[in-house]
């Protein structure tokens, strides 16, 4: 079982605090808002693996910094295929998205309920958030894929996004969003169904630690088990569907790696 003590001081993107059982996860980049990267990337499935191997954990409660969820590098700083500096090939785009694959995985071996605490616009790798089993969020908060098809990178949705979007908000309506870039605002987030409060986002922590000690009253295999039971629906479709998307991602980037002439040489 993973100690508490050892893991939670060792991640650079994720800070931790638990009380009672209630652990609190905070992402950020150098104390501001997480700008998404190779290294939180790589942290995050690590840090999900420690969390659901430790016992000690009841209730987990996710959350931001600043006045965004995750939002995109800073300009300038290198994609997440150039900051392993190697040429793009099959072998790196299998390497990178088996990290993404590993954060979803990860995530749905955790087997506490986890309260999803979204801060602001969420830009980036907004199911992080999404797949929690409560999700509430600041009244200026909007939700859009500013990695896929309408704004770059390997143009395919497979990182798990298009799965809880399409899930959440149905078919037609996700497939809206991915093709259009669309913006979802706060009001549609719950008219949705995205989340399930909206509120000033001063008042989201004390809200999420109110709604996990009430929970906490609850025995352990209470808790893990009806966690178990919500969260089943959307691991069988990750299973079905995570490395068949990913695989769809990579000769995506593929493409537009041989396009901006960023293979390895022959």
């Amino acid at each position: 079982m993973a100690n508490f003590e050892e893991y939670s001081e060792k991640y650079k993107h994720i800070k931790m605090q638990r009380r009672n059982g209630i652990l609190e996860m905070t992402l950020h980049t150098n104390g501001g808002s997480l700008r998404w990267a190779l290294e939180p990337e790589i942290e995050l499935g690590n840090a999900f693996e420690d969390i659901a191997s430790d016992r000690g954990n009841r209730i987990v409660i996710l959350t931001g910094t600043g006045n965004e969820f995750i939002g995109p590098r800073h300009s300038g700083d290198m994609s997440i295929y150039t900051a392993l500096h190697r040429p793009i090939t099959p072998l790196l785009m299998d390497t990178v998205h088996g990290y993404a694959k590993r954060i979803i995985t990860r995530f749905l071996e955790i087997e506490v309920p986890m309260i999803g605490v979204v801060n602001g616009p969420a830009k980036r790798h907004a199911e992080i958030g999404l797949m929690c089993d409560i999700v509430i969020a600041s009244d200026d908060v909007t939700f859009e894929d500013t990695a896929h098809f309408t704004h770059g990178g390997s143009g395919v949705p497979g990182d798990g996004i298009s799965t809880v979007y399409t899930m959440l908000m149905g078919l037609n309506r996700a497939r809206y969003l991915a093709l259009t870039g669309q913006v979802l605002s706060a009001k549609e987030a719950k008219e949705l169904g995205l989340v399930s409060e909206l509120m000033p986002r001063e008042k989201l922590l004390p809200r999420a630690w109110e709604l996990a000690e009430q929970m906490a009253k609850k025995p352990d295999l209470v808790l893990r088990y009806t966690r178990t039971v919500l969260i089943h629906p959307l691991k069988r479709l990750m299973d079905e569907s995570i490395t068949y998307h990913l695989a769809l991602e990579s000769m995506g980037g593929l493409e537009k790696a041989a396009i901006l002439g960023l293979q390895a040489k022959k």
